[in-house]
């Protein structure tokens, strides 16, 4: 009971704050959970996640994502486009582990893609303080946020899964 009340309060949250961060890389835990068995989706519409290709072509999409991240040229998160993408899956991570729960599907998604705007706008406003006003180097802070995404992604499935 106490880890079904922290997923709903802590952990969709976190998956979707972390989401607003890095689009693919909560997404590709998430399926690796689920594939590993971890995260009961058999028998639900979300039954696709446990697939090994999508695992692997999730994981493939992070790591691209990671790359473009750090170039010169990468358009902002906050920028419409990608915030939509962010958005979009933050709400598809909301329902399957809704699903996964056999919880409400409104509420993942209602948690999961407010928590995603919340972290998009705070990475983005976070990341672009410290590289004006403590000129840290801005890869520097970029690879700090990716590992920062992947251990709560990590830690919030943990949770979810028992």
């Amino acid at each position: 009971m106490a880890l079904a009340v922290l997923s709903w309060i802590m952990a969709i949250p976190l998956l979707g704050f972390v989401t607003g961060l890095r689009t693919m890389m909560p997404m590709a835990v998430l399926c690796w959970f689920a594939w590993l068995g971890y995260l009961p989706v058999d028998g639900t519409w979300a039954f696709w996640v446990a697939k090994l290709p999508t695992a692997v072509i999730f994981t493939v999409l992070a790591v691209g994502e990671n790359i473009a991240d750090k170039l010169p040229k990468m358009v902002d998160r906050v920028s419409p486009g990608p915030l939509a993408a962010r958005l979009i899956v933050a709400g598809l991570i909301g329902a399957i582990v809704a699903a996964g729960l056999n919880g409400s599907g409104f509420e993942g998604v209602f948690l999961a893609v407010t928590c995603a705007l919340a972290g998009a706008f705070c990475g983005f406003l976070l990341r672009r303080e410290l590289v004006r006003q403590y000129s840290f180097k801005d890869w520097y802070v970029a690879v700090a946020e990716d590992i920062f995404t992947v251990g709560c992604a990590i830690l919030a499935m943990g949770v979810i899964t028992g």
